[in-house]
């Protein structure tokens, strides 16, 4: 009989947790793909410490604990031992990692962003700082490249938001900014009623359009990785993007059904992709300055220290 899968291997929970970049990995090297699948792992389990704990208390507790862990550089849970060992490896500095668990330990608060600032900090912490250390993970040492990066987590971010925000109401989170939907509470956007369509619509739109701009922003920046890796991250945000679209074409209504994108639709935006480089001059040559108003809202971050030219790694 053959072996049962191993659940809480890196190989299976990028397959069934994080499928439009195991799609994508396929275009990278051995090493890297290993790396980047290991990466996952960590982050995967540091977010799940947020959402999947019997309650809040214990949710906060294993996020301090994994704190503790990162800060001390010694721990006793698997996911955490070889998450360290990869950050040792890759020279990835401590400071990212923890700014990634202080996002996902707030939403073991009361989620219920306020402005455009907020969300965009947030969506910083929980996967800029994925973008940021998937630099080091695939060969990168240009330090040019790190802004760019933390923009195309962003827009994933940001498209996951629009996707899930029905999801998110049913346990009580709101990440669509206040200001955007008249302060609306989690309950009313499971389904929206005839007077709060027009403007939860017009909301989703106006977050997939700031979406668009850390995508264009992030896809400049992929220049600065190796060849491989470029065409692998740049499959990976087309095929990721194209949920945003998607949720375009419907008119924004969310509440319908869950977005994903088929097997079938991957292969062809993957073709495209690959296909689109060969006149995309970006592609081939690195920007002349990253725009510094894409991140105005990260003070006291890693991420703020990039944006004064001050540097986190040796």
């Amino acid at each position: 009989m053959p072996n049962p899968p191993d659940f809480s291997s890196a190989e299976y929970i990028l397959a069934s947790k994080g499928k439009s970049f195991h799609w994508a990995r396929r275009l990278l090297k051995k090493h890297q793909a290993e790396r980047a699948t290991r990466l996952y792992r960590l982050c995967r389990y540091i977010d799940d410490l947020g959402d999947e704990e019997s309650s809040v208390e214990a949710s906060r507790q294993k996020l301090l604990e994994a704190r503790n862990a990162i800060d001390s550089d010694h721990a006793d849970h698997e996911v955490l031992i070889d998450g360290l060992r990869l950050l040792n490896e890759c020279d990835i500095d401590k400071k990212i990692i923890l700014d990634l668990i202080a996002g996902v330990s707030s939403d073991t608060q009361l989620v219920r962003i306020e402005n455009q600032a907020q969300l965009l900090r947030y969506c910083y912490q929980v996967a800029g700082t994925v973008g940021l250390m998937m630099t080091k993970i695939l060969d990168t040492q240009d330090k040019e490249a790190y802004p760019f990066a933390i923009d195309l987590g962003i827009a994933m971010q940001l498209t996951n938001i629009c996707r899930d925000i029905k999801a998110d109401a049913l346990v009580n989170r709101r990440y669509i900014p206040a200001e955007l939907i008249k302060d609306l509470e989690p309950i009313s956007l499971i389904y929206p009623n005839e007077q709060q369509k027009d403007f939860v619509i017009a909301a989703v739109a106006n977050l997939l359009a700031i979406a668009e701009k850390y995508y264009q922003s992030g896809e400049k920046g992929l220049s600065y990785l190796p060849l491989q890796a470029r065409l692998s991250i740049l499959v990976a945000a087309r095929v990721y993007r194209e949920i945003g679209r998607e949720l375009l074409k419907q008119n924004c209504e969310y509440w319908h059904h869950r977005i994903t994108i088929s097997t079938s639709r991957k292969m062809l935006i993957t073709a495209r992709s690959l296909i689109s480089v060969l006149f995309n001059f970006s592609f081939w040559r690195h920007p002349k300055k990253h725009d510094t108003d894409l991140h105005r809202d990260f003070n006291n971050t890693v991420a703020s220290e990039l944006i004064s030219f001050k540097s986190y790694a040796s």
